[in-house]
């Protein structure tokens, strides 16, 4: 109505890795060049969808050291993510853990040029050698370290939304060998790794005020053995322009609206 003023857009902060930046999906983001940020990352889309006001710092190569520090990387220095938060901050989003857990580094280790019968060395069978489970110990090392972010959030913004998103389906079961060039017992760890950190997020989330968000329900059926068309992710030699083992635009555009649907549920 004339004279009236509307209301301005409720304040929305994206927090994360490159899981949330998008490196590499066109356009980029030149804010913050070294942090490879997508203009057409899930942050983006899900603000436009709902209309609120976002200040994007995800960052590519981020853990959660990053978020109370500033991150190197190859093209600046990134402030601490969480410098972005302030008291009138209404909605939060947060993806992390991933590179604390080293999870990239570790579907990178278990790919296999040679098929099982033939030779090669199964990374699950080492990493779970003795009894142990290498990397099943590093993904529960990471629940103290979300709960610290969630504390700092409400913090920060004691009247946020606090929304902890969650990692996609990169690998069906047994995985799609030699198609992806990771054993079947092998695509089955990495994912088994990758669930075990989404069910980190969601019991910090639960425990620290947060609503977790599940993106590897809806990501099922696009993992990096589907087509360039369907996949979500891409797999370690993309067809779409995308990083290798992370999200593309399709993924990026389906996850933007289950985010959304959770914000504005």
């Amino acid at each position: 109505m004339p004279g009236v003023a509307s209301a301005a857009p409720s304040r929305y902060v994206a927090l994360g890795d490159s899981a949330a930046s998008g490196p590499l999906i066109p356009l980029p983001d030149l804010s913050m060049p070294g942090c490879f940020r997508s203009t057409a990352n899930y942050p983006k889309l899900a603000a436009a969808q709902l209309g609120l006001a976002l200040t994007d710092v995800t960052c590519s190569g981020a853990d959660t050291n990053d978020m109370f520090n500033p991150q190197e990387t190859d093209l600046g220095t990134a402030p601490p993510q969480l410098d972005a938060l302030t008291a009138d901050t209404s909605v939060v989003t947060l993806q992390i853990g991933g590179n604390d857990a080293g999870l990239v580094g570790l579907a990178e280790s278990c790919l296999n040029v040679w098929p099982e019968w033939l030779s090669g060395d199964s990374c699950k069978d080492e990493y779970t050698a003795g009894g142990r489970d290498v990397y099943g110990e590093r993904v529960a090392a990471v629940r103290p370290r979300v709960d610290a972010v969630l504390a700092a959030i409400h913090e920060r913004s004691p009247n946020a939304r606090v929304f902890v998103v969650g990692y996609t389906t990169y690998l069906p079961p047994d995985g799609c060998y030699p198609r992806v060039q990771v054993w079947p017992r092998d695509a089955n760890y990495i994912q088994a790794k990758i669930d075990q950190l989404n069910q980190v997020l969601a019991d910090a989330s639960a425990a620290g005020g947060a609503t977790y968000v599940d993106i590897r329900t809806p990501g099922v059926g696009k993992d990096v053995c589907k087509s360039a068309s369907v996949r979500w992710t891409e797999p370690f030699i993309p067809e779409n322009v995308a990083a290798p083992l992370h999200p593309n635009a399709t993924g990026m555009r389906g996850m933007a609206t289950v985010v959304a649907a959770a914000i504005g549920g």
